[in-house]
C-alpha cells in the first residue's frame, strides 16, 4: 500500500526532474523554427536568382518538360553554394519547392498531388485545411504571408482569363484538371485572402468506385442508366459537397455517343466522355460593369445550336424556367443539379428559381410545367462521417389537383452510427413500378429486377 503513497517532497522532486525535459523541448522547438526560417529565406533567394537567370523568351519556345528538366539542374547548381549549410534531404526539398513556386501553385502543389484530398480550404495564409475521406484536417502547409497567397490566387485567376481586385473581390475559376476554385479578398475577407478548391481530379470517378464505396446499389445505377438512355429528364439535388457534380458526370456517360450535348456552367467542371460535346461557360462583367454573360443567356443561345440534350452544371436562378421549357420542347434527356436537402425541397426551390425569371406564372401552371418536364429527382447527401450516398429517388407522376403528384422509388434509411463515426443503414426499394418504365421499355431497355422488388437492396449486387 505504501508504494502508492507520495512522500511530502515527491512533487517537488518530480518537478525538478521534468524541468530539463521541458527546457530541452523548448530549445528544440526554437532551433526547428530557426532552421525553417533559414530554409524559407534560402528558398526566396534561390527563387529570385532563378528568375534573374531564366531566359524567358527562350523558355516560351521549349517544351514544358524540357524547361522543367533544365530548371531543376539550374536550381541544384544554385543550391551547391549552400551545400555546407543544408543536407541532401533539405536540398531536394528546396528544389521541389522552388519548382512548385516557379511552375505551379507554390505550397498548394503538395496538396494537389495528393489523390486523397477532395477539398482544399485556405482560411488565411497560415491556416490551410483539407478534406480527406470526408473529414476536415488542419495541414502544415503555409504561405509566406498574405502577399504570397494573393500571388498564387492571381496566378490561378489569370490562367482562365478572370480577374480579382478591390473592384471585383470575388471570383470563380478552375484549374487545368477541372477542379473548381473560389477566391475572395479584402475588403470582403477580413483576415486576408481566402481560397477554396473543390477537387475533381484529371481522372473522373468511375461508377464501380462509387458502388464499392457504398454510394448506391448497382441495381439503382442500372435503373438510372436506363432512364438516361430513354431520355428522361433528371434533376440531381443535394447540399454543398454532397457529390452532385460527381453523380452528374457519371450519369452523363450513358448518353449515346451519336447525340449532340451542350453543357452550361459558371465554372467548367463537368468531364463528359462523349465525342459530340460543346462546353459553354458564363462570363463575369468587366471592370466597367459590362459584358456579363449569364447562364440564362447561354441557355437561350444554346437552343439555337441544335442540341439533343442540355446539361446545366447547376441551376441557381431564372435559367430554371428556360431549362424546363427546353426539357418540354424537344430536348428530352436533359439534366441539371440544384441545391436542396430533400427531393421535396428541390421541387420548392425549383418553383422559387422559376419565379426569379421575372414572370408572374400562376402556381398551378408552374407546377404543371414541372410535371410535364421533369421525370426523376435524385437526392444525394453527405452523411455523418463524410460518406456521400444517393439517399432518395423520387418520380414526378403528374398533378394532384393544384399540387405535384410524386412517388418515392428508392431510399436510404439510416440506422445509426458505427464505432468509426460513419453513418450506417440500408438501401430500400419501394417496389413500385415507375411510370417512366413504359418510356424505358419502349426504347428496348429493361428495368433491373431489384428495383421492382420491395425490400433491402444489396450494394454490390
Amino acid at each position: 500500500m505504501g508504494l502508492f503513497v507520495k512522500s511530502a517532497g515527491s512533487s517537488a522532486i518530480a518537478e525538478r526532474m521534468a524541468t530539463p525535459y521541458v527546457e530541452t523541448t523548448h530549445i528544440q522547438s526554437a532551433r526547428e523554427k530557426e532552421r525553417e526560417d533559414y530554409l524559407q529565406s534560402l528558398r526566396t533567394r534561390i527563387h529570385q536568382q532563378l528568375v534573374e537567370r531564366l531566359d524567358v523568351q527562350n523558355i516560351r519556345t521549349l517544351p514544358l518538360d524540357v524547361v522543367r528538366t533544365e530548371t531543376r539542374v539550374l536550381i541544384q547548381e544554385l543550391c551547391d553554394d549552400e551545400k555546407g549549410l543544408i543536407n541532401v534531404y533539405e536540398q531536394d526539398r528546396l528544389v521541389d519547392e522552388v519548382m512548385d513556386e516557379t511552375f505551379g501553385l507554390g505550397p498548394l502543389e503538395s496538396l494537389l498531388k495528393d489523390s486523397g484530398v477532395t477539398d482544399i480550404m485556405v482560411n488565411r495564409w497560415d491556416r490551410v485545411y483539407v478534406e480527406r475521406r470526408g473529414r476536415l484536417e488542419l495541414t502544415e502547409v503555409r504561405f509566406r504571408d498574405n502577399t504570397h497567397l494573393r500571388q498564387i490566387i492571381d496566378r490561378i485567376v489569370a490562367l482562365v482569363g478572370r480577374r480579382i481586385d478591390e473592384v471585383s473581390p470575388m471570383v470563380d475559376a478552375r484549374l487545368s484538371d477541372g477542379s473548381r476554385v473560389n477566391a475572395i479578398i479584402p475588403p470582403l475577407a477580413l483576415d486576408g485572402p481566402a481560397l477554396s478548391i473543390r477537387r475533381f481530379g484529371s481522372k473522373p470517378m468511375q461508377l464501380d468506385d462509387l458502388v464499392r464505396h457504398g454510394a448506391f446499389p448497382r441495381a439503382l445505377i442500372e435503373f438510372l442508366a436506363a432512364a438516361v438512355r430513354a431520355r428522361c429528364n433528371i434533376i440531381i439535388s443535394g447540399g454543398t459537397g454532397s457529390g452532385k457534380t460527381t453523380l452528374l458526370n457519371c450519369l452523363s456517360r450513358f448518353v449515346p455517343v451519336n447525340e449532340r450535348v451542350i453543357t452550361l456552367e459558371d465554372a467548367a467542371e463537368l468531364q463528359l466522355q462523349q465525342p459530340h460535346v460543346v462546353r459553354l461557360e458564363t462570363r463575369p462583367s468587366n471592370i466597367e460593369g459590362r459584358g456579363e454573360i449569364t447562364q440564362r443567356d447561354l441557355v437561350k443561345n444554346c437552343l439555337r445550336m441544335r442540341p439533343d440534350r442540355i446539361i446545366i452544371g447547376e441551376c441557381r436562378g431564372g435559367e430554371a424556367l428556360d431549362m424546363l421549357q427546353a426539357m418540354n420542347t424537344g430536348h428530352e434527356g436533359s439534366m441539371t443539379t440544384v441545391h436542396a436537402n430533400t427531393t421535396k425541397d428541390a421541387l420548392a426551390r425549383l418553383e422559387v428559381m422559376v419565379s426569379m425569371a421575372g414572370y408572374d406564372i400562376p402556381p398551378g401552371a408552374l407546377r404543371h410545367q414541372i410535371a410535364s418536364s421533369v421525370q426523376l429527382i435524385v437526392q444525394v447527401n453527405r452523411l455523418t462521417g463524410g460518406q456521400r450516398k444517393v439517399t432518395r429517388v423520387t418520380e414526378i407522376i403528374g398533378m394532384d389537383g393544384e399540387n405535384l403528384a410524386v412517388q418515392d422509388l428508392f431510399a436510404f434509411e439510416q440506422a445509426g452510427v458505427d464505432t468509426t463515426g460513419n453513418a450506417t443503414g440500408q438501401f430500400i426499394s419501394s417496389g413500385i413500378r415507375p411510370v417512366c418504365a413504359t418510356r424505358i421499355e419502349n426504347r428496348g431497355l429493361t428495368l433491373p429486377p431489384a428495383m421492382l422488388k420491395k425490400g433491402v437492396m444489396e450494394v454490390a449486387a
